[in-house]
């Protein structure tokens, strides 16, 4: 029975668990938060929910961190309180140190939209492989530009098929030139006033709100317990691609159990290149 550990029960990982327990796939889900009562209440709450949405999972909450033991994926989402807050910096770094011990292998997602820096201090510091590791907001980011793309294109965005490449939170790059609707080149059904318009928005799409972002956490985890074929579009520590080495950018990946398998690097023309290059870099 695979079990999914989501660390914070704010209104983020709320959202992780709800979208996980509705998709069927994992059994188990605990939400850990140091108000315990709220991760417990939050979990009942969506328990509850299933009879009617007709899953199955098993909810439980808590504060104590060592139930994170023998699950398949963690989670790092945000703490409860009247304001939500992302796990991140220093505090953020703290509750890895902890948790570490206690997860063996097991690949570790960050939902938030600002935990790349949490991401690269993990590799850094304490050392965590770095093919464990990867930040799925930048999903939520890719399904947000599929919609403006559909809307544009008078389609619908399930036959959209692009990435996004680059580093938040301004640093993206949509590499149009590998983009397709319905197998056909994006820009040959586009035009460039069409794409200049959607490109002068996406950086204000930056960052996604908790749902979209919890959906995004649930997808990427799921593929991770499933070993998808697909690809998805992951922040994760670069090794050399597009001359950046050291720091967190989003790329395509195959994911599977132990975390990412392998990354695509896409083709890009020289504008692409030179704009992504130019992202990371900064």
């Amino acid at each position: 029975m695979s079990t999914v550990c989501i660390i914070g029960a704010g209104e983020l990982g709320g959202a992780i668990a709800h979208a996980l327990a509705r998709g069927g796939l994992v059994r188990r889900i605990v939400l850990i938060d140091d108000a315990a009562g709220v991760a417990a209440g939050k979990a009942l709450d969506i328990q509850q929910a299933g009879a009617i949405e007709s899953s199955h999972a098993r909810l439980e909450g808590g504060a104590d961190i060592t139930r994170v033991v023998g699950a398949a994926v963690c989670v790092i989402a945000d703490r409860s309180g009247r304001t939500s807050e992302e796990w991140r910096g220093e505090e953020g770094l703290g509750l890895l140190k902890r948790l570490s011990p206690y997860l063996e292998e097991a690949p570790i997602v960050f939902a938030g939209s600002s935990q790349e820096e949490m991401l690269v201090a993990a590799v850094r510091e304490l050392h965590l492989r770095r093919e464990r590791l990867l930040g799925s907001a930048s999903e939520a980011l890719i399904g947000a530009v599929k919609s403006m793309v559909a809307i544009e294109a008078q389609c619908s965005p399930t036959e959209i098929e692009l990435t996004v490449l680059g580093a938040p939170p301004r640093g993206f790059v949509v590499p149009w030139s590998e983009a397709s609707i319905a197998g056909q080149a994006l820009e040959r059904v586009l035009t460039q006033v069409q794409l200049s318009r959607i490109e002068s928005r996406v950086a204000h799409l930056w960052p996604p709100g908790p749902h979209a972002l919890g959906l995004a956490a649930a997808r990427v985890t799921d593929a991770v317990l499933m070993t998808s074929r697909r690809t998805y579009g992951v922040l994760t520590m670069l090794g050399g691609e597009f001359g950046a080495r050291g720091r967190a950018g989003v790329l395509p990946a195959l994911l599977s159990t132990r975390g990412i398998v392998a990354t695509r690097v896409p083709a890009l023309n020289t504008r692409e290149r030179v704009r992504l290059e130019n992202a990371l870099a900064g």
